[in-house]
């Protein structure tokens, strides 16, 4: 089994939820010095309604004072054919993520549309995204449990799945544990399923957790064949549909200290991460 470790930070998860606009120049050199650290990808911003997500509006003028390289790739989440229309306008965008539920309820309020609604958008999305030589990654919300009393199951998440990836031809599709609720039970479980089920496919974790809640998670899905992670510096994000305050994104440094502990090396700069992460306190007021 490959034990090389993709780490997608998320920069645009750790901001999207702050009320206070944060000034386009430092997202800039915030992103800028994510870009330095060695990071597969980074998930930088988004292309949707600036009613629905205020702090996101100036994505297309983030990306323009980027430092881009050849070592990290970019990523932006869409929620529509438009908004993926507008972010393939952008070369330097090498992958486009789009939020697919499995919950009715939450694909309304995240998407304002239903599952099969957001099943013929991410039809349409691919498309272009093939058009244009990009990669969709699907991320699938409330992959780990219902909070509305909706049916869930591990089935219920791998019949989507199996859809996504036969039909359309998704190649990568990261399980978003959305409102923090997953057990390493279900993860374990989750990710051996899908592995056994859609060996072609890249499988990634998006976690969202209470601080030094992860481990059990991490070996959950480590040692159940996922190599892909989504994390953000201190935790910040998260949903806002969470119970739990004190839930966020999977933590960066958890992550690697995680890798550390389990003799799993990282491939990021950690001069580069170390100066990234005195921006990270500085930009969210972290003391």
């Amino acid at each position: 089994m490959n034990n090389s470790i993709k780490i997608i930070e998320c920069p645009r998860d750790a901001m999207q939820g702050i009320t206070e606009f944060i000034p386009t120049a430092d997202k800039i050199t915030y992103i800028n010095s994510l870009l330095k650290c060695g990071f597969d990808t980074i998930d930088f911003g988004s292309f949707v309604s600036p009613k629905a997500i205020p702090q996101m509006r100036d994505t297309a003028s983030v990306l323009k004072g980027l430092e881009l390289n050849n070592t990290t790739k970019l990523l932006a989440i869409v929620a529509n054919e438009r908004g993926a229309k507008d972010a393939l306008e952008f070369d330097e965008i090498n992958c486009l993520g789009f939020p697919f539920s499995i919950s009715e309820q939450f694909q309304q309020r995240n998407t304002n549309s239903s599952i099969a609604d957001a099943f013929d958008s991410v039809s349409q999305i691919k498309e272009l995204c093939d058009q244009k030589g990009k990669e969709l990654v699907i991320y699938l919300s409330m992959g780990f449990g219902n909070p509305y009393g909706e049916e869930w199951s591990p089935v219920l998440a791998l019949t989507w799945a199996e859809q996504l990836v036969n039909k359309l031809g998704i190649t990568t599709l990261a399980l978003s544990d959305t409102i923090g609720c997953a057990s390493a039970e279900n993860v374990r479980g989750l990710f051996e399923l899908f592995s056994k089920e859609l060996p072609s496919t890249e499988l990634g974790a998006h976690f969202h957790v209470k601080p030094n809640h992860s481990s059990p998670l991490l070996d959950a899905a480590y040692f159940a064949g996922c190599r892909r992670f989504d994390v953000a510096m201190k935790g910040m994000g998260g949903c806002p549909m969470a119970k739990d305050e004190l839930i966020g994104n999977l933590g960066t440094e958890e992550l690697l200290l995680w890798l550390a502990l389990n003799n799993i090396d990282n491939m990021l700069d950690m001069h580069s991460f170390s100066l990234a992460e005195k921006q990270a306190r500085q930009l969210f007021n972290i003391h």
